[in-house]
């Protein structure tokens, strides 16, 4: 492996580090969120340097099926918090007249 390559490769890894820590620590879903979609993006890309380091072919596609993971966790996460938040919305909207006080 040539010496450009080695190094995005160690960039990766510790972006791939970051992006952990960030999963294990985040204060928010969607900063979790966020984080594991970089998870999935860099490991993407360190799949993609380890197959043209090692003229591995097969790993493309592993990368080519990774990312596409990464898009269909995304869209799950969002449809889950699109589905809270309705929930909430409409619990709290239909009975609001009857928590107003009597006038008099």
């Amino acid at each position: 492996m040539s010496l450009i390559l080695l190094g995005a490769a160690i960039f990766l890894l510790l972006t791939l580090l970051l992006a952990l820590f960030r999963i294990w620590q985040g204060p928010e879903a969607a900063d979790r969120m966020l984080a594991s979609q970089l998870f999935g993006t860099t490991g993407v890309a360190f799949l993609l340097v380890l197959a043209y380091a090692d003229s591995r072919p097969a790993l493309m596609d592993v990368a080519l099926t990774l990312a596409v993971l990464s898009v269909l966790a995304v869209v799950a996460f969002v449809t889950r918090v699109v589905r809270i938040d309705r929930k909430d919305s409409s619990s709290g909207s239909g009975n609001d007249e009857s928590r107003e006080e009597p006038h008099g």
